[in-house]
C-alpha cells in the first residue's frame, strides 16, 4: 500500500494534495478511531519506503501531538503535514 499520488517531482518528492494524504494515512487507522497511533504510523512510514520507521513515527508524534494523548487527530493533521514534508519526502500541494 505504497503512497499512490498524481506524480512524483524532479527531486524525488511524492506531491499529493491535504485530502489525498488523508485518505491515504485513514488507510492505517487500523482500530477505525479516527486518530493515527505511533504504531500505525510507523505501518504508513515503512509501507512508503521510510528507513527507521519506528524512530521516525515516535519523532513525529512527540513533535506533531499537541495535546500530548499519544495520537494524531484531525487537529493535528496540519503538523503532520509540515513533518512529512520534512521527513518522509512528501511535498502536499495547498489547491
Amino acid at each position: 500500500m505504497a503512497i499512490k499520488t498524481r506524480s512524483c517531482s524532479i527531486d524525488g518528492k511524492r506531491d499529493m494534495t491535504i485530502d489525498e494524504f488523508k485518505r491515504w494515512l485513514s488507510k492505517f487507522d487500523e482500530d477505525k478511531d479516527g486518530r493515527i497511533s505511533r504504531d500505525e504510523l510507523a505501518d504508513a512510514i515503512r509501507v512508503s519506503g521510510g528507513w527507521f520507521a519506528r524512530r521516525k513515527s515516535k519523532q513525529a508524534i512527540r513533535s506533531v501531538d499537541d495535546n500530548g494523548n499519544g495520537f494524531i487527530d484531525d487537529n493535528e493533521i496540519k503538523n503532520l503535514v509540515d513533518f512529512a514534508e520534512k521527513h518522509l519526502n512528501v511535498r502536499i500541494l495547498f489547491f
